[in-house]
């Protein structure tokens, strides 16, 4: 154990007291491979101490006193006076003491990995845990109410949405046409939306430029058809507390409420980002679901039709079996809906 040759050999006196009212005895002490050793002038030995358990009583003093144990109650004690042997045990004991478990080492190791963990954790696992929880308990009425101060946020680009009466019941008529079974407010704007977009709890915007700059409602139809299909395959809401982060989301589990500078600043992407890529099957499924023609809104996406040639060639409704969308005069109402 000592991995100290030059004390392999080493002996010198020493007082050896074996109880605490026995008389002290000369011993010779010698170093051995894992044990101090005492023994009598006939070289008979009279106790092994374990070099592992040894215990100075009173380091840095001369002579030298030690003991089998730390223990409280022990009553054993050696005394030494030769510098060389106590140089030797000493030397015995630091390289022991080297190599003995740390718990105390080990406690900090696991305590600073634990807390690497959960660090780890927090940065990559709590945030999708908590926005997935987050969304499957937000109610209806919640996720409206976002929606709506999200619009409010809105207007302040697009300025109020169109909103003429008749225009407004044509709107209505044209939403319950396209979109039966999923009731969705539709509002028109005059600015800040490109084309159309969607927010939290089924709003979906419109450009009022859909509604003008075509002689029939399958252009607006069907941007407002593309817009339920984008909110069908990415929850709005994930998409604004993917921007809001940990501290809001949790904020809005909490309290159903989300800071109006988190708001503000969404609001601004979702004005400027570019709409989520649909693909075609997925349009012509949804189209043809709900009897709509792709062409206009394929011609609409590209004039030239080359980057929308698909959706032109597989239209799901053809021409010559397309029902109106509206009524003459509602179609004339929906036209007007920016003009009051």
């Amino acid at each position: 154990m000592t991995a100290l040759t030059q004390y392999d050999r080493l002996e010198a006196p020493g007082l050896w007291r074996p109880a605490a009212e026995a008389q002290r005895v000369n011993v010779i002490v010698s170093i051995g491979d894992a044990t101090l050793t005492m023994s009598d002038s006939s070289d008979r030995a009279l106790t092994h101490w374990s070099l592992a358990a040894l215990h100075r009583l009173n380091p840095g003093e001369q002579p030298a006193l030690y003991a089998p144990s730390d223990a409280e109650n022990e009553t054993e004690l050696l005394e030494i006076s030769d510098a060389d042997m106590i140089a030797g045990i000493e030397k015995v004991r630091r390289v022991i003491e080297r190599n003995r478990p740390h718990s105390g080492r080990l406690r900090l190791v696991l305590t600073l990995a634990s807390i690497a963990l959960v660090g780890l954790l927090a940065v990559t696992w709590l945030p999708g845990a908590l926005k997935r929880h987050t969304l499957s308990v937000l109610p209806d009425v919640t996720r409206a109410a976002v929606g709506e101060r999200l619009l409010e946020r809105i207007q302040r680009v697009s300025g109020a949405p169109c909103d003429a009466n008749r225009g407004r019941a044509a709107l209505q008529r044209l939403g319950a046409r396209v979109l039966p079974g999923a009731p969705a407010r539709l509002v028109v704007v005059s600015a800040g939306v490109a084309r159309s977009g969607h927010l939290p709890g089924g709003t979906i915007l419109i450009n009022r430029a859909l509604i003008e700059d075509f002689e029939e409602p399958d252009v607006a139809a069907g941007f407002i058809v593309a817009e339920a299909e984008r909110a069908r395959e990415a929850d709005p809401m994930a998409a604004l507390l993917d921007h809001a982060g940990l501290m809001a989301t949790a904020r809005l589990l909490t309290t159903g409420a989300l800071d109006d500078s988190v708001l503000d600043g969404y609001a601004e992407v979702l004005l400027t980002r570019p709409p989520a890529p649909l693909s075609d099957a997925a349009l012509l499924a949804r189209f043809e679901a709900v009897g709509l023609r792709t062409t206009p809104y394929a011609y609409a996406l590209d004039p030239t039709g080359e980057t929308t040639l698909h959706l032109i060639e597989a239209d799901p409704v053809p021409l010559a079996r397309a029902a109106p969308l509206l009524a003459d005069a509602d179609w004339v109402s929906l036209r007007g809906i920016c003009e009051e």
